[in-house]
């Protein structure tokens, strides 16, 4: 399992280490504000578009080759800038670094599943999210640190060391999973899968957790700014978060395991916690930020192991890439919405009425759950 934790270190370690510091390289690179955001928007494009398909061919083929492949092209196009330290460069070695993502992140998460039995996936998932999470807050830190003591191609250096140091730990560690036989599947069979409560309310929770993670990085900062807080303060807040959605994931899954939490009720209390963390963060002054950003921390580590949990209890085993995929571009699709509806709404009125309308939006469904049932009943 060790490896496949480094895996997810590295994607996490390599999009946030890099997303941080891009905006202090020098000119030459990053000419304009819609440059930058345009190199930001790269990464997370390619997976957008790749993770379905590279889940599926994981289900095709294996996910062991498919995310030792991965990682060997990450390592490939970190190294691309290191060699190359130019405009032009940058954008490649971004691009590649997301399509290689796209095929090791959601081959590892089926891996996850597939080496551990059923009674154990809430441990596996919370312990794989916790090293993510790791990843996400050592970032921006230590990434900070090597882009000033070597700019940034050390920091392409050492993505491309990692990389590859974990494809090779992979390569001998990892045992082989070799693909299941499964019947054909339609277009149609696959609406369907893709329809299924079962995949769609995991999914939706998964991308609704990304969307708030998402907003309290890049926009608590902000409120701090606002409410004259300096950087040392607003940091806190962002590692705060990070710290509380890492402490929490593995004793989730423990708790699901254990049979103390079901998902259902995990998954409710997650989107409910990070929805008033959505609505701390209206208070003035750092008592509100912090209590959003714990939070938002707690919500979030509660709802990705359980999750991911969920989706694997759900799926045949020889359709795990396919899920997984299908639920990481979910993810996706939150770490890019959410920022995009609190900044929508705060550009109209303020950012308070932004983390509202989020807040208002996580709080939904678990709501309408909560009063629908006793009439079910």
């Amino acid at each position: 399992m060790w490896p496949l934790y480094a895996a997810g270190f590295t994607t996490a370690f390599g999009a946030h280490g890099i997303a941080a510091n891009l905006g202090g390289h020098s000119t030459d690179a990053l000419t304009s504000l819609l440059v930058l955001g345009g190199l930001l928007a790269l990464y997370d494009g390619a997976e957008v578009l790749l993770k379905p398909v590279f889940g599926t061919l994981a289900d095709r083929i294996g996910a062991r080759p498919v995310m030792i492949g991965g990682l060997i092209a990450f390592a490939v196009a970190s190294a691309v800038y290191v060699v190359g330290d130019r405009p032009g460069w940058l954008w490649a070695a971004r691009l590649g670094q997301g399509a290689a993502a796209s095929a090791f992140s959601p081959s590892a998460s089926a891996l996850v599943a597939r080496l551990n039995p059923a009674a154990k996936h809430g441990r596996a998932f919370g312990s794989y999210g916790f090293y993510k999470s790791v990843g996400y807050t050592l970032g921006p830190l230590l990434g900070g640190v090597l882009v000033w003591a070597g700019g940034l191609r050390l920091l392409f250096t050492v993505l491309a060391v990692l990389g590859a140091a974990v494809a090779v730990w992979a390569a001998l560690a990892v045992p082989v999973v070799p693909p299941l036989p499964k019947t054909r599947q339609t277009v149609l069979d696959l609406a369907r899968g893709l329809a299924d409560p079962a995949f769609l309310a995991p999914t939706a929770a998964l991308s609704a957790a990304t969307a708030a993670l998402s907003v309290g990085v890049g926009f608590l900062p902000v409120s701090g700014r606002l409410a004259g807080l300096g950087t040392v303060a607003t940091g806190a807040a962002v590692s705060v978060l990070a710290a509380c959605a890492a402490v929490v994931q593995p004793r989730a899954g423990r708790a699901l395991d254990d049979g103390r939490l079901t998902t259902r009720s995990g998954l409710t209390a997650g989107l409910l916690l990070t929805a008033a963390g959505l609505a701390c963060a209206m208070l003035p002054g750092l008592t509100g930020i912090l209590t959003g950003a714990a939070l938002i921390g707690v919500g979030t580590g509660l709802i990705t192991p359980l999750g991911f949990a969920a989706l694997a209890a759900s799926t045949s085993p020889e359709r795990l890439g396919q899920t997984m995929g299908a639920a990481e571009l979910g993810r996706e699709l939150g770490d890019a919405g959410g920022p995009l509806l609190v900044a929508g709404v705060a550009t109209l009125t303020t950012l308070n009425h932004g983390y509202a309308a989020l807040a208002l939006l996580l709080a939904a469904g678990p709501l309408i759950g909560l009063v629908r049932r006793p009439v079910a009943g």
